[in-house]
């Protein structure tokens, strides 16, 4: 039985060892915990995100966790369990957001710029080294101030956060996509596409880019945890969503900085952990899945794994 249960786990579990294999069981633990809680966060939520009151009168402004409310209430008198679970359901449309408005254009221009070369490369080069030079966060104010005009609504701090990250993110794309791109084109199928007539679009589109592209899902799993803090950046400093639009981890922390002096540490709380373990789950599961993708470390940990099957056949 013990030689039969390692087998059925999955293969990224198989092939890592020791400190791997923990980061990405944890990472992968809190990952799903968030996701599960965007997904089914008005089954989980007691309350609506901008719930006041219920049938027997308003909630209350600072009310101590209790049956009716287990982690209290904030000081304008939201439910701080439903704000929390809702937050998720935020920070998932903001990372979708981000996977749409960056991947699909770093990949487009990465594929064009490593592939067919010359001026259109050097300009594509100097404009993501320009893009990314910029610090996400102050890209994100500035872009909230222009979308929303100042204020927080919700289309606008979505957007200026969406935006910003993916415009942020666009250049790590083209620059993986690039790389891989022309180490592809000088590949022997690649040139025997061009022997035989094909097109240009079609050798890019169906041969170079398929095989040029299998890092990104690693890529954006790292960068996740960058686009939940930017958002909660944001609404931290005042740039992101109204109460009434939607709930937000990072507008819930800065409300509730001042409850912290005053001894009220339900406000605070929930919202940071929440950031903290979202960040740390995307983040070692990024990690962990990057280090397994290594064909050095999967060379290393099948050695490990065969001398240990040894040493019980010897028992």
């Amino acid at each position: 039985m013990a030689q039969v249960l390692p087998r059925r786990l999955p293969l990224p579990v198989r092939t890592g060892a020791g400190v791997q294999r923990a980061m990405l069981l944890t990472g992968s633990a809190l990952t799903a915990l968030f996701l599960l809680t965007a997904l089914l966060g008005p089954l989980l939520a007691p309350y609506g995100y901008a719930q006041l009151r219920e049938t027997a009168g308003l909630f209350g402004s600072q009310q101590h966790p209790s049956g009716a409310h287990p982690l209290g209430t904030t000081i304008a008198g939201y439910d701080v369990l439903s704000r929390t679970v809702w937050g998720a359901r935020t920070a998932l449309e903001i990372i979708l957001a981000a996977l749409l408005l960056s991947v699909v254009p770093g990949t487009v221009l990465g594929l064009a710029s490593g592939y067919l070369g010359g001026r259109l490369d050097r300009l594509l080069v100097g404009l993501a080294d320009a893009l990314y030079a910029f610090p996400p966060l102050l890209l994100a104010i500035v872009m909230s101030i222009v979308i929303s005009g100042g204020q927080s609504s919700l289309v606008g701090g979505l957007g200026a956060a969406a935006c910003s990250v993916a415009v942020a993110f666009v250049p790590q794309y083209f620059r993986v996509v690039r790389a891989e791109v022309i180490r592809v084109k000088a590949e022997p199928f690649v040139d025997a596409a061009r022997v035989i007539g094909t097109g240009t679009w079609r050798i890019m589109f169906r041969h170079v880019l398929r095989n040029s592209v299998r890092t990104l899902p690693l890529i954006f799993t790292i960068n996740a945890s960058e686009a939940i803090l930017t958002l909660a950046g944001l609404g931290f400093l005042g740039f992101g969503i109204e109460p009434n639009s939607a709930a937000e981890w990072g507008y819930d922390l800065n409300r509730a900085v001042a409850d912290v002096t005053s001894g009220l540490w339900w406000t605070a709380v929930p919202p940071g952990l929440a950031i903290v373990l979202t960040v740390l789950g995307t983040t070692l599961l990024g990690e962990s899945l990057t280090d397994l993708a290594d064909p050095r470390l999967r060379r290393r940990a099948a050695p490990s794994a065969d001398r240990t099957k040894g040493g019980a056949h010897d028992d």
